[in-house]
């Protein structure tokens, strides 16, 4: 059948078309354009306009504050630097190429040419910000002082206070601007920040779900949702909340990519790091962090310490994160220097005002105290967030060594005990004060099952003199003797002998006095026909004429 039509298309009976339809489009002019904020709109409208040769100074001065708002900062500086070779170019324009330099961290070219710019609110608020990236204090008070109540000067203010880890200043800022404007929704992120780096997770969520209510696909947002879902569950969950976010970004969401692909070998703990971090170092700036700290969890010191010896720490986390390498590189290498440096770091976060009460702060006081022995010390710290801790394996092993160093040996094997990691269990200083607990317990059995599972090594060798001296020091004379016979057929040294001709000595007295079985004398008489010493006649005989006269068979 064929199709054909009840009206002709033209001609007499053809409908007349209505006046919207008869209507030009409007074509959308650069303030509509700004107006929306949509920047890739106006910059292309912009970019049309110079190609077909009607642009003039306004036109690029346009394209550079697009450039700009959509975060292609190379391209803005760009077309500032180039308008900037006019020498009767806007005065104004010094300070925009200084905010460029500044996003590209080029801080002193931003420093140098923000100067050339006549004073204002914004020229203010950029020297301000780089006196901070110069660490010049002074400096830094002098613009601080010439900051006005406006919500530009204010909103500087408090990311300066974030900067600096004075955060419950920041939020005491965002909190009043929102008072008087609820529809600064962005606001609610800078604050859920705060609390994210306060450690309040659940009420860095509270607040940030009224961003995201109306802004979902916000990739900041989903990213800081996310860290709090790894905060207080875990990888898995944050890695979820991240696949909406994945989706959405695209290769010019540059920043956002690498936030995905940073954030992600963390939420995996450290999968991938080696690929993904060493680009982003200069990127974002807790990349650095993050391959230190994998550096530090598979044992390689020295590439942690290469990584992070040039850091000048700003914040709690740095100082924390390089007096742990440099702990951890003193002990590997009996360095007292980095030790004592160590120290110092861990102190400096623990006493801080802004740091003194938080957990990491008490961390840190612990540690420093570890570091110069002071254990009843630790103690008090540890004692003060121990609640948080109860299942962290690295936190009980230095929790125990702690209360073994004070005497509290029954406290400390429970806690040795809750200890799941394997790496931890194998490694020498756990095993050594595992089995010093042992025997302060009365357990020397335990201790002696310790030695035997290991493979025959210089620890062997360290753990089976602290079993002979100490079991010989709490009077435990079977599994010293036990241990200075290994020791002395391993090492004929004549203090082997003693000890063992003194724990057989030992062993004897307590079988005579109903302390220990009688039937023990028999491995007693073995241990010491091991010993070639002439001493050993005149024992045994002796041993032997006691177990003839009390019927002790000894066959």
């Amino acid at each position: 059948m064929m199709l054909s039509r009840q009206k002709p298309a033209t001609g007499p009976g053809a409908q007349a078309p209505t006046k919207e339809k008869a209507k030009k489009k409007k074509i959308p002019k650069l303030d509509d354009f700004l107006e929306a904020r949509d920047y890739t709109g106006a910059i292309t409208l912009l970019e049309f306009t110079r190609s077909s040769g009607k642009s003039n100074e306004e036109t690029d001065m346009w394209i550079a504050y697009c450039a700009f708002h959509l975060g292609d900062h190379k391209k803005s500086m760009e077309e500032y630097e180039r308008l900037t070779k006019n020498e009767a170019c806007h005065p104004d324009l010094w300070v925009n190429l200084g905010c460029c330099y500044f996003f590209l961290g080029m801080y002193p070219e931003a420093d140098q040419v923000t100067q050339k710019g006549p004073k204002s609110g914004l020229q203010n608020r950029l020297l301000f910000h780089l006196s901070q990236k110069f660490n010049d204090e002074k400096r830094l008070m002098g613009y601080h002082q010439s900051l006005q109540d406006v919500i530009e000067d204010q909103l500087s203010l408090a990311s300066i206070h974030y900067l600096r880890s004075h955060y419950q200043e920041a939020i005491d800022i965002y909190k009043r601007i929102l008072l008087d404007n609820r529809d600064y929704l962005a606001l609610n992120v800078y604050v859920a920040l705060c609390y994210y780096k306060l450690d309040y997770y659940d009420v860095s969520q509270e607040v940030l779900a009224v961003y995201l209510q109306h802004y979902p696909d916000s990739a900041i947002a989903i990213n800081l949702k996310a860290c709090n879902h790894f905060r207080l569950y875990n990888g898995k969950a944050a890695e979820a909340e991240l696949k909406s976010l994945q989706e959405m970004a695209s290769p010019s969401f540059d920043f956002a990519n690498d936030l995905i692909k940073h954030n992600l070998v963390v939420f995996r703990g450290g999968e991938g790091a080696l690929q993904v971090l060493p680009p982003l170092i200069d990127v974002i700036p807790e990349a650095r962090l993050n391959l230190v700290i994998y550096y530090l969890k598979q044992d390689d010191v020295q590439e942690a310490y290469n990584l992070i010896k040039d850091l000048e720490p700003t914040t709690p986390q740095e100082y924390i994160l390089k007096g742990v390498v440099n702990a951890a590189l003193g002990q590997e290498q009996g360095s007292r220097e980095h030790l004592k440096i160590a120290q110092q770091y861990f102190q400096l976060v623990g006493g801080s005002a802004s740091e003194c009460d938080t957990i990491p702060g008490r961390q840190c006081m612990a540690s420093c105290f570890f570091l110069l022995k002071q254990f009843e010390d630790v103690l008090i710290y540890l004692n003060s967030v121990k609640s948080y801790f109860y299942n962290d394996d690295l936190f009980n092993f230095n929790y125990a060594q702690a209360k073994a160093s004070v005497g509290n040996y029954k406290e400390a094997e429970e806690v040795f005990m809750l200890i799941q990691n394997e790496k931890i269990k194998n490694d020498y200083t756990y095993l050594s004060w595992l089995a010093r607990c042992y025997i302060m317990n009365r357990k020397a059995r335990l201790a002696w099952e310790l030695y035997l599972k290991m493979e025959t090594s210089g620890e062997s060798f360290s753990l089976l003199q602290l079993i002979a001296n100490d079991c010989y020091k709490m009077g435990q004379f079977y599994y010293a003797a036990k241990a200075f016979d290994v020791l002395e057929r391993l090492d004929p040294n004549p203090e082997y002998w003693e000890g063992k001709r003194g724990a057989c000595v030992g062993i004897f007295q307590q079988i005579i006095a109903g302390q220990e079985p009688r039937e023990t004398l028999r491995d007693v008489l073995q241990i010491l026909r091991n010993t070639s010493n002439p001493q050993v006649e005149y024992i045994m005989r002796t041993m032997k004429k006691w177990a003839k006269d009390n019927r002790v068979p000894i066959q």
